[in-house]
């Protein structure tokens, strides 16, 4: 089937409304191979309206999004299939044990038990998490279960990882060690990841930065060019800058 982008995202005049409400105004943007994007605004700004689109929660007539080259809407198993998600609100099982919600989601994906065990191992032992494996996840702590989660999104090797405020509610060293995991992803293993967040402390030098604010993209391209057209120093000047209080 034809791939007509290698972009692992391309999101192109995207726009969405709740009825006489604009959510989305025609965004457009695109994530590299390999390349971390941290798609930050206030909230209400509009980001999680836009992973419901990319996930096909939300459906929208008016614009595109491709996924490593696929259209969400008119080949929407080949594009979704090259996805993993981590949502804002946690989705692990609490009564099964790490190792039972691997597997489970594993099989979803049809990877074979041997296979799945393979990759359920490495992905915990890159988190620190494979001794825990035969813990139940009530017995865990936000951030181990978010490890989880991140560990589950990438079990098929999805082109995309999407990350949905992946840190809100979590302590200051949780959330330290899935930002800093995170990004070597990016940079070690060339995983491509959409980031929503509203904290800035979470974007490095190295990351794409797309602003958005009440539905519009404020800026779009890496941390220095960002910084350099707005003549400010920092993403906090620069997000104060763009954005609406």
């Amino acid at each position: 089937m034809n791939r007509p982008s290698r972009a692992a995202l391309t999101v192109q005049g995207v726009s969405f409304a709740y009825g006489p409400k604009t959510a989305l105004n025609r965004v457009s943007f695109e994530v590299d191979e390999g390349q971390c994007a941290m798609l930050l605004g206030p909230n209400g700004a509009g980001k999680s309206t836009l992973f419901s689109l990319i996930t096909r929660l939300y459906d929208s007539s008016e614009g595109h999004i491709r996924i490593g080259g696929y259209d969400v809407r008119h080949q929407s198993r080949e594009a979704l299939g090259r996805l993993g998600v981590v949502f804002q609100q946690p989705t692990l099982d609490l009564d099964l044990t790490v190792m039972q919600n691997l597997r489970y989601h594993s099989a979803l994906q049809g990877l074979s038990g041997r296979e799945a065990n393979l990759r359920i191992q490495e992905e915990l032992e890159r988190q620190n998490m494979f001794e825990r494996r035969l813990e139940r996840v009530r017995q865990l702590n936000g951030g181990h279960r978010r490890r989880v989660e991140i560990a589950r999104a990438l079990l098929h090797r999805p082109d995309l990882l999407l990350l949905d405020e992946p840190t809100v509610g979590l302590d200051v060293p949780s959330r330290q060690t899935i930002v800093d995991y995170v990004h070597e992803l990016c940079h070690e293993r060339r995983a491509s990841v959409l980031w929503a967040t509203h904290l800035i402390d979470e974007v490095r030098v190295r990351d794409h930065l797309v602003v958005l604010d009440q539905g519009v993209v404020k800026a779009n391209g890496c941390v220095p060019e960002v910084l350099t057209e707005l003549g400010v120093s920092t993403v906090g000047e620069a997000f104060r800058h763009l954005t609406v209080d």
